[in-house]
């Protein structure tokens, strides 16, 4: 078997010798038991999505993530990652969490918000794993009637330039929503995977979109980053503020994050199709209470702490260092109490200068809160 970084085997099945509409069909079954929401196959052309992504790439949406150009080649050409690809097998995964009580915790200024995709573990492996898994039985089957004959694949996750959307699409598992994420009958709550392989497989029929006239997803995003249907300006998106920026976040965005200190989900919290989500794979079940944790608390985390409660989760990717950040401007926005006050004063030495920024400018609207607060006749003292 070639494992995910095979990249050199250029072998393709032979067209006569396998029942590829047999083996499809099998290839979804497989995919179910084996726990997925919905498997299928799409070929591996992406030219359309390519040329989408190059304006967006020219319009300097991508902000800081500067790997968005570096890959742009392999994301626009499959056979870059694996040569002789030929078609996709696409897998969705749900993930939604049985204790995630979203609304109640965007509401309480104190509690800190976190995507509800990295509550529990990281899926990154688990989806992974279950990929290569679903290619070992197509290896299998291949090896009863082709014997001797390699199964050249890769799997992904998130794991490299991939248009993984597009395939979703193309395979027809799901369709592209005007917040650009993949949605599907049962929502979004779902981690989306795929198999490059070699073989010439037939292909489903593309999914048809079902958002029709409805723009709540566009007029629910905090930042108004949905600059237009189908289009993210990611510089704007809380998501990347709060995991992708290395740096400062901008000031006149910090007061509209409000408590979200890791991801953002409001465009898919809105939506009307996730009112079908079903309750996601047990994997990414929520771990250490961090569906509804206390800012104040996180905050108080040193670095090995962090490292330890956030073992296995994909908030670890961002560090220390940016968790503090996000959490400070999360303080920040949150009515005056003496925890929070003492919490950030706790911070204000801190030895790296993107946290003391960030707890400065928290400290600030701290401070003006109380002070008015104290104001007998009602003026403001700042805002």
């Amino acid at each position: 078997m070639h494992d995910k970084h095979s990249k050199t085997a250029t072998m393709t099945i032979p067209r006569n010798g396998i029942d590829k509409a047999a083996l499809a069909e099998k290839i979804r079954r497989w995919g179910k038991e084996l726990g997925f929401s919905s498997v299928g196959i799409a070929r591996a052309d992406v030219s359309e999505a390519s040329a989408r992504f190059a304006r967006w790439l020219e319009l300097g949406r991508h902000g800081g993530m500067d790997y968005m150009t570096r890959h742009r080649e392999p994301r626009a050409a499959p056979a870059a990652l694996l040569p002789g690809t030929v078609s996709v097998v696409s897998a969705r995964l749900s993930y939604w969490p049985r204790a995630a009580e979203s609304e109640r915790v965007l509401a309480n200024a104190e509690m800190a918000y976190v995507s509800r995709y990295a509550l529990g573990g990281d899926y990154h492996r688990m989806l992974r794993r279950r990929l290569a898994r679903l290619a070992g039985r197509i290896e299998a089957a291949l090896a009863e009637t082709q014997p001797g004959l390699p199964f050249v694949h890769r799997v992904f996750s998130d794991s490299a330039p991939v248009m993984e959307v597009e395939f979703a699409v193309q395979s027809g598992i799901s369709w592209r929503g005007k917040h650009t994420l993949a949605l599907s009958r049962e929502g979004s709550w779902h981690f989306l995977g795929e198999i490059y392989t070699s073989l010439d497989l037939p292909v489903d029929a593309p999914g048809d979109g079902h958002c029709g006239t409805c723009s709540r997803c566009i007029e629910s995003c905090p930042t108004s980053a949905i600059v237009a249907p189908y289009e993210v300006d990611a510089r704007l998106c809380i998501s990347y503020l709060t995991i992708e920026l290395r740096g400062p976040i901008p000031l006149p965005l910090r007061p509209l994050i409000g408590n979200r200190v890791y991801g953002c989900d409001d465009c898919q919290l809105c939506c009307p199709w996730n009112r079908f989500a079903r309750i996601g794979d047990p994997g990414f079940a929520v771990r250490d209470g961090m569906d509804e944790p206390r800012l104040v608390d996180l905050f108080a985390w040193d670095a090995l702490e962090f490292e330890r409660r956030l073992a296995g989760s994909p908030i670890r990717r961002i560090g220390h260092e940016r968790w503090l950040r996000n959490i400070a401007v999360a303080l920040g926005n949150a009515n005056h109490s003496a925890a929070i006050e003492t919490a950030l004063l706790a911070r204000a030495d801190h030895p790296s200068a993107l946290v003391r920024e960030h707890v400065a400018w928290a400290l600030a609207r701290v401070f003006r809160r109380r002070n008015f607060e104290r104001t007998e006749d009602g003026s403001v003292c700042g805002a």
